[in-house]
C-alpha cells in the first residue's frame, strides 16, 4: 500500500468518527438528566475569566473568520470556538478530492491550529441548549457561560420537500447522500464514483438559495470528465429544479454541450415528486429517470440547532436566522448573532462570502466589547472558481459584492424581511474557458491556500 493511500484511510477514519457525530435538540431551558435529580447541570472544563467572553458556535467558514477577527479587534476578550467536529474538512475543493486532483489532506485542516494561532480556544462539543437569562449555552460536554454569543451552525438539508416518509428519508440520506455537509457523505460519493461501471448517475440540484450555488453544476462536469477519461458507458443526469442554470449560466452550458455531449444530460424544470429505490427510478412531473446510483441534493435549511435555541425565523420556509440583516444581531435579544449560511438574506451560501462576511461580524462584535461605535456596513464578497475538467484543467471564475436597497440604512431601522432589499453589486466573471480556463484553473489552488492560511494560519 503506497503512502498516499495509507494517509487517505487514516484520514478517512477520523472523518467517518467526527462526522457522525449529530446535534442533540432540546428546548429552552429544558431540563437535563441531571437537572431532573436535582443537581446542578456541569459546567464545561473551561478556565475561570473576569475577560468578556464570546462564544462562538460552529467552525466553517463563517465561524472560524468570527472568532479570529474578534481576538483581533478586542484582544482582551476570552473567545471559545465551539465545533461538534474533531477537524476541518472543506467542501470547496472537495468536488476535485472527488477525483483524485487533491489529496485529503489539503481540504482538511486543524482546528487547534487555528486557536493557537489566533489566541482563542477551541471546544470540541455539541450545542444541546441554551439559558437566555442566565447567558449560557448548554453543550454535550458542559455549560459555557457567556457575554456575546455568535452562532454559525451552516445548513440542514430539508428532505421533507420531497416525502415525510421516514423510512424514505433515511435510506436517502443513508444509500444517496448529498455530500454538501462535508465528512462521510463525501467518502460515500468518492467511492460510488470510483466504484461505477456502466448506466445513469443522477445528481440534482436543488430550488431555493441552497449551499454554493455552482457546486451542483461543478461537480456534474467533473464526474463526467472522470467517466469520460475512463471511456465509461456511463452518463450524468444533472435534474435541475430550477428553469434554468442558476449561475455562470454561460460557461457551464458551454462545457455540457462542448465538452461532455455523450457524458451528461442537463434537464431543466426537473423538480422530484417521487422516487422508487428498489427499482432504481426517481420521477420528475415530467419523466421517469433509471439510475445505476446517484447523490440526491434536497433543499438546505438553517441548521436545526436555531430551532433548538429559538431564533430560527420561517422565511421561505428556510428556517434561518431571525436576525438584523445589518447588524446580524438576533431580534429581541441583545448580544446573540448569526452569520454564515444560516443568514436570512440571499447572498451565496459559499467558502469566501462566509469568510469575508464574518470579518465584518466580528469587527461588530468587537465594537459591542470596546464600547466603540459600529463600523458601518459591509457588504460580503463572493468569490467563486468553479472547474469544469481536469485534464486539461480548465476553470470558471465569478466574483460579486452585494448592496443594501434601502434609503435608511441605519441598523436600528432595519426589519428581518429587509433581506429582500440585498442585490449583487460590481458583478465580474470570466467564463470563457477556451480562452482563461487555464489561468482559472491556477487561481483555484491559489484561492484556497490564501483562505485556508487566512482561517488557520502557519502550521
Amino acid at each position: 500500500m503506497d503512502s498516499s493511500k495509507r494517509k487517505f484511510l487514516a484520514l478517512s477514519g477520523i472523518t467517518i468518527a467526527s462526522s457522525l457525530t449529530t446535534s442533540l435538540t432540546a428546548s429552552e431551558n429544558t431540563a437535563t438528566p441531571k437537572e431532573t435529580n436535582k443537581t446542578k447541570s456541569a459546567k464545561a472544563s473551561l478556565p475561570e475569566t473576569t475577560k468578556p467572553r464570546v462564544v462562538v458556535l460552529g467552525g466553517g467558514w463563517s465561524g472560524l473568520s468570527v472568532a479570529k477577527t474578534i481576538t483581533a479587534f478586542a484582544p482582551d476578550a476570552d473567545v471559545i470556538l465551539v465545533e461538534k467536529r474533531h477537524e476541518f474538512i472543506s467542501c470547496p475543493i472537495s468536488n476535485l478530492w472527488l477525483v483524485d486532483k487533491v489529496d485529503l489532506e489539503y481540504i482538511t485542516h486543524d482546528y487547534l491550529q487555528a486557536a493557537r494561532n489566533y489566541n482563542y480556544t477551541f471546544f470540541n462539543a455539541t450545542a444541546i441548549g441554551i439559558d437566555k437569562k442566565k447567558r449560557i449555552l448548554k453543550t454535550s460536554d458542559g455549560d459555557i457561560a457567556f457575554d456575546y454569543l455568535v452562532l454559525s451552525p451552516g445548513i440542514d438539508y430539508d428532505y421533507s420537500r420531497w416525502s415525510t416518509d421516514t423510512t424514505l428519508i433515511t435510506r436517502l440520506k443513508q444509500e444517496y447522500p448529498a455530500a454538501f455537509i462535508p465528512g462521510s457523505e463525501h467518502i460515500t460519493l468518492k467511492n460510488k464514483i470510483h466504484n461505477f461501471k456502466e448506466g445513469n448517475f443522477i445528481l440534482t440540484v436543488p430550488g431555493g438559495n441552497y449551499r454554493c450555488l455552482p457546486a451542483p453544476y461543478e461537480r456534474a462536469c467533473i464526474i463526467a470528465d472522470y467517466f469520460k477519461q475512463n471511456k465509461l458507458k456511463a452518463k450524468v443526469i444533472l435534474l435541475d429544479e430550477n428553469n434554468a442554470i442558476t449561475i455562470k449560466k454561460k460557461g457551464f452550458s458551454s462545457a455540457f454541450e462542448e465538452l461532455y455531449g455523450d457524458y451528461l444530460e442537463y434537464v431543466p424544470n426537473a423538480a422530484i415528486t417521487g422516487f422508487d429505490l428498489d427499482k432504481k427510478i426517481v420521477s420528475t412531473e415530467m419523466d421517469d429517470y433509471e439510475f445505476a446510483d446517484a447523490a440526491f441534493y434536497p433543499r438546505v435549511r438553517g441548521a436545526k440547532i436555531l430551532d433548538t435555541l429559538g431564533f430560527a425565523k420561517d422565511a421561505k420556509d428556510m428556517l434561518e436566522g431571525n436576525i438584523n440583516s445589518l447588524t446580524y444581531e438576533v431580534n429581541g435579544e441583545k448580544d446573540i448573532f448569526i452569520a454564515g449560511d444560516a443568514r436570512p438574506m440571499g447572498f451565496s451560501k459559499s467558502g469566501n462570502t462566509s469568510n469575508t462576511e464574518g470579518k465584518y461580524v466580528g469587527r461588530v462584535v468587537a465594537s459591542r466589547i470596546n464600547k466603540e461605535k459600529a463600523p458601518a456596513w459591509e457588504p460580503p464578497i463572493t468569490m467563486c472558481f468553479s472547474a469544469i475538467s481536469t485534464k486539461p484543467e480548465n476553470a470558471i471564475y465569478i466574483y460579486t459584492r452585494y448592496s443594501f436597497d434601502k434609503k435608511d440604512k441605519d441598523p436600528k431601522h432595519v426589519k428581518f424581511e429587509d433581506w429582500k432589499k440585498f442585490s449583487f453589486a460590481d458583478t465580474m466573471s470570466s467564463e470563457n474557458w477556451k480562452k482563461d480556463g487555464k489561468v482559472n484553473a491556477n487561481s483555484v489552488y491559489s484561492w484556497a491556500d490564501a483562505l485556508y492560511f487566512d482561517m488557520f494560519g502557519p502550521k
